[in-house]
């Protein structure tokens, strides 16, 4: 109970239902003091970084295929739900009920359209409508899991009211143009871009499972080598660098663990046991992992019955030597193929891959990627390389294919998995992927001799604008001729051609959206939804893709 003369604490941020399997969840929380926070009769203390208190309760002994209503307790007294909510009471559903198996994913997501001014002229926020959407549906047709897929909040494109807010909290004039410094800056991004009702109450029932992209940190990060040495000499970075992964791993990581996981997570033991506050020892951390990348494994794997996830990051870890470049180093990538091994050795149906960055691109932009890689190694210091390193950097030249060997190992790694190599092979294997802002499927159709269909599924934003020549760009990379120039230009710089090919299944489509992925048994559909507005300015989500996934490939287009 609250002590004698002292207001009770204050629900900040959350609950977000974060880890579930089975048997157990854990539940994330904000707090504005410390205190005890209680979820289903379990209870945690809060722990503290940078002045901001947190906790993360987890709650085992649950059964499986079950649906459990929950409060949040604060020193004894519920704070969650609200008393005025609109929503349905959020609920643990573990993993296990007949019927479907559904993943919401989708990427980039803006702040909220509370905070977006109206002359940037930002399409409905897909997350929000989809939360709309949702609560008016019956329980059995909600999603079961939540995949967000980087950019959950903006480090380097601010909302006129966070820069209100820093020009206060600086104590000085800010301009168009600034950016986040640290972990307390970062703390109002989460705040601006978790605190709309929709979302909380959405991120409150759905499990979510999370991986950032480079606006969580700054844009372009980790492109290449020349990048990296021009940024880490700033005075800056240390401080910018620090304070974005300590609130990734604070916000966002520190949920996509299982129970297991964190008893057996280092950093979590020092920071749940310790009495003062922890940011230096995240400090620490963060510091570590950006300079010895090994010191911190940043991917995770989801268990979902016969659907099993494994998330990589494509950031944090690359490699960034010209001649050894690689989107995760070889001890990594190790372990992303164990992983796959052991989705097959357990009989999965479904087994999907979650990255920031798309595997498969449009083939002409492949090949842009593939070419510019190749002219950066071979002319290091000289003109032609110094030209290739700024065509990159201005034109994001770096997803999988500007990392040739990686985007040929994982295609490997999933051709064995499509043949049969390590055992029966899943009915699909299903990449999925944001950054690119905007929507479209491709499916691998050379090598012929799978078992298994492999797709590309990429779905960005949630909420932000795609601009024109964005737009025009990737219409273009799907198009033969564009295919045809750029594979050319590669062979006239003697790039190595891939052993793959795909094809486009669906779009490209743009504006705010979201996908759904549909898994029955051996049978798989992808569903998209796109944000718009009615006649009356109503914001509503329409549904414009229904395409199978696992039967002969057709696609439902409607509109």
């Amino acid at each position: 109970m609250p002590l004698p003369g002292r207001d009770s604490p204050t629900l900040m941020l959350g609950p977000l239902l974060r880890h579930v399997d089975p048997v157990s969840a854990t539940v994330w929380v904000e707090t504005d003091r410390p205190c005890e926070v209680e979820v289903l009769g379990r209870t945690a203390p809060t722990f503290t970084v940078g002045g901001h208190c947190y906790a993360l309760v987890v709650v085992e002994g649950l059964e499986p295929g079950s649906t459990t209503p929950y409060d949040v307790r604060l020193d004894g007294e519920r704070v969650w739900p609200e008393a005025a909510s609109p929503f349905p009471q959020s609920r643990i559903r573990t993993p296990g009920r007949p019927g479907p198996f559904r993943i919401a994913f989708g990427s980039c997501r803006y702040a909220t359209p509370s905070s977006v001014e109206l002359s940037e002229n930002i399409p409905p926020d897909a997350l929000d409508t989809y939360a709309a959407r949702m609560a008016a549906l019956p329980e059995d047709e909600w999603p079961d899991a939540l995949v967000l897929l980087g950019d959950q909040v903006y480090a380097d494109e601010l909302t006129a009211a966070t820069r209100s807010w820093l020009g206060l909290q600086r104590d000085e004039r800010v301009d168009e143009d600034t950016q986040v410094r640290d972990f307390e800056e970062y703390t109002r991004l989460y705040a601006e871009s978790w605190s709309d009702p929709q979302v909380r109450w959405l991120l409150s029932t759905l499990p979510s499972s999370m991986i950032f992209d480079d606006h969580e940190m700054i844009d372009d990060w980790n492109t290449s080598a020349a990048w990296r040495r021009e940024v880490t000499a700033q005075d800056w970075w240390a401080d910018r660098i620090s304070g974005g992964l300590v609130s990734y791993w604070v916000y966002q990581h520190l949920g996509n663990l299982s129970p297991g996981e964190l008893e057996e997570n280092t950093t979590w033991q020092a920071v749940q046991g310790r009495a003062a506050d922890a940011e230096p020892v995240l400090r620490e951390m963060a510091l570590a992992a950006d300079t010895e990348p090994r010191s911190m494994r940043w991917s995770y794997v989801r268990h979902w019955g016969d659907v099993r996830m494994i998330m990589i990051d494509s950031r944090a870890g690359r490699v960034l030597d010209e001649h050894e470049r690689r989107m995760v180093d070889d001890e990594e990538f190790a372990w992303v193929e164990a992983a796959m091994r052991s989705a097959v050795d357990d009989g999965v149906e479904h087994l999907v891959l979650g990255t920031s960055l798309p595997w498969l691109l449009p083939h002409a932009i492949h090949e842009i990627e593939r070419w510019s890689e190749t002219l950066n190694g071979r002319h290091l210091g000289r003109p032609i390389g110094w030209a290739s390193e700024k065509l990159r950097q201005a034109a994001d030249l770096e997803h999988w294919a500007a990392f040739g060997n990686s985007f040929e190992r994982l295609g490997r790694a999933l051709l064995a998995v499509a043949r049969g190599e390590h055992g029966r092979p899943p009915s699909t294997a299903l990449v999925l992927s944001g950054d690119v802002h905007h929507a479209y499927a491709a499916e691998l159709v050379d090598p012929g001799d799978l078992t298994t269909r492999v797709h590309q599924l990429t779905v960005s934003p949630l909420h932000n604008e795609a601009p024109h020549p964005i737009k025009v760009g990737f219409r273009i990379g799907w198009s033969r001729w564009a295919r045809r120039l750029m594979t050319g230009m590669a062979r006239l710089a003697r790039v190595r051609p891939s052993e793959l090919d795909w094809t486009k299944a669906a779009g490209p489509f743009f504006g705010n959206q979201l996908g759904e992925l549909v898994l029955s048994g051996p049978e798989a559909r992808f569903r998209l939804f796109v944000g718009e507005r009615d006649g009356d300015g109503q914001e509503a989500l329409r549904e414009v893709l229904d395409l199978p996934l696992s039967t002969p490939r057709t696609v439902g287009v409607t509109g």
